[in-house]
């Protein structure tokens, strides 16, 4: 078995619900600096802690030289790839201009503006970039490190006007809080070639997190989730009829408008081509 340094087979904890294709994970940082209330990797001592990885370049290019050709990249699916810090340090667009030496695909997945940044890079590789967009009115409670909802959707646009495949990451719908505004964000959205969509999946952390920001809630989410939802893996998930419910409306104005979707880890199909939209890659 190949040995990697920084690169890592695509496990979601051999969730079964996960339909992405093979690809590799990679995060250019540990940790995360957008502090989202949601989050589902916080099981990584001091997550909400960025943190530099020594000799990154180094080691991503050891990694890259035992790769299988073709193999696709996944960037991040834990830890952002593009937080505040990246501005200055450009950590991100160093380890991407190592990658295009290499030429391997590149999936960027991020709920930050500043990849617009890197739009020249990106439009000069295999590449497709996702943004995350939850909604607007509470955006800066549940996401309070994360550029506003307008500059991502912003971000989004200048990305697809270069002609580099777009991806809307509708994740997650939270109930009561974002689940009003799916149709809001979709409209505004509608020139991305694929949206994805999961609903908001607890940990016990993250409810607890979500519960001290909306106290008044509290009982509901404990209700549904761990009364009359179920544990699936390491997450609590709604009640299966109400997942379908929330996501049958994100399906129904997708179609309206005429972009593929997907869903992530419900186990409800969708018209996308892949989960992931790495059949948006060349």
């Amino acid at each position: 078995m190949t040995t990697f340094n920084v690169i890592t087979p695509f496990d979601p904890w051999k969730g079964e619900l996960c339909t992405c294709r093979q690809k590799y994970s990679f995060n250019p940082y540990t940790g995360c600096a957008h502090g989202c209330l949601y989050c589902y990797a916080t099981y990584i001592p001091d997550f909400f802690k960025l943190r530099l990885k020594k000799r990154l370049l180094i080691r991503l290019e050891k990694d890259l030289k035992k790769l299988p050709e073709n193999s696709v990249i996944s960037m991040s699916n834990s830890s952002d790839p593009y937080p505040p810090l990246e501005k200055k340090l450009e950590v991100t667009r160093k380890c991407l201009e190592l990658i295009k030496e290499y030429d391997f695909p590149v999936l960027i997945i991020t709920k930050s503006d500043v990849v617009a940044r890197d739009v020249k890079l990106l439009s000069e590789m295999n590449c497709a970039v996702s943004i995350t967009v939850t909604g607007f009115r509470n955006a800066d409670v549940i996401e309070p490190g994360a550029p506003a909802a307008e500059k991502r959707i912003h971000a989004l646009r200048i990305v697809s006007e270069h002609g580099i495949p777009t991806i809307l990451r509708l994740d997650p719908v939270i109930p009561f809080i974002t689940e009003g505004e799916v149709e809001d964000v979709l409209y505004r959205c509608d020139f991305v070639h694929q949206v994805t969509s999961s609903t908001l999946k607890l940990r016990r952390d993250s409810f607890s997190r979500l519960a001290g920001a909306f106290p008044d809630l509290a009982p509901r989410f404990r209700k549904l989730y761990f009364e009359k939802g179920e544990r699936i893996g390491n997450s609590f998930y709604l009640p299966a009829e109400l997942r379908k419910m929330l996501l049958r409306k994100v399906a129904e104005i997708c179609d309206r408008i005429g972009i593929p979707y997907s869903f992530c880890r419900e186990g409800i199909p969708f018209k996308a081509k892949s989960c992931d939209g790495q059949h948006l890659l060349l």
